[in-house]
């Protein structure tokens, strides 16, 4: 059985509670509703605020409200611990289910695809990102498996600066090609060490596609 949030009550919805479409949070005018994802207050004040989807909304009779959640995982809180690729902002999609009180919602945030992350010219305090679905009592993930790049073979961290060889359309760290990330910056064209120019002439009449994002989006945001 999965786990509740440490300091936050897990009691189940009782009997005679009406279903509700939004709630505004407290404090604010911020309206939340099904299917959004909010920032909860943890029991450690020292803690960031734990981040989840609002499944179900009710009130009881006295109007007190409830929201059923979907947790979200940092990679920190999973069985694996946060590995080198793992961004900054990920969180990892679970199977925990909890019923808190709305109170402990502190504000709203938004949970991108992988994909449109990787997109984003800004990247704000509330936007985050995730590419697995994460089974909290085994520590499995969903996809099990997914791209590599780069000499060290690590999934793409988009919070890091890559480049692109112009041969073999691999994607590298400045640092596993000896290089600074100013110097990478400063390139105007990229060739491997595995790679010659005879095979840049000749990877430029077929079609390679990058990894999820080009590459001049990801130097914008390292000059952050």
């Amino acid at each position: 059985m999965a786990k509740t949030r440490p300091g936050i009550s897990g009691t189940k919805p009782k009997q005679g509670k009406k279903d509700l479409d939004s709630y505004t949070i407290r404090g604010t005018n911020k309206v939340v509703r099904v299917g959004d994802c909010v920032l909860m207050r943890p029991s450690d004040s020292g803690k960031p605020p734990y981040v989840a989807r609002i499944e179900k909304m009710e009130a009881d009779s006295r109007n007190n409200v409830k929201v059923r959640v979907r947790w979200y995982y940092r990679p920190e809180e999973s069985l694996g611990g946060r590995r080198q690729f793992h961004g900054a902002k990920e969180l990892f999609l679970s199977d925990h289910y909890d019923v808190q009180s709305a109170h402990t919602i502190e504000g709203k945030c938004i949970v991108h695809s992988f994909k449109n992350y990787t997109k984003l010219e800004d990247v704000g305090a509330e936007d985050y990102y995730c590419r697995f679905e994460y089974k909290a009592a085994t520590g499995a993930f969903t996809p099990d498996r997914v791209a590599v790049y780069c000499k060290c073979e690590m999934p793409y961290n988009p919070d890091d600066l890559m480049v692109q060889c112009e041969g073999c359309k691999d994607w590298y760290h400045p640092a596993c090609v000896g290089m600074t990330i100013e110097e990478a910056k400063m390139l105007d064209h990229f060739v491997c060490s595995e790679c010659s120019e005879d095979d840049v002439k000749r990877s430029q009449n077929g079609f390679h596609p990058p990894p999820v994002s080009d590459i001049k989006v990801e130097a914008k945001r390292q000059k952050r």
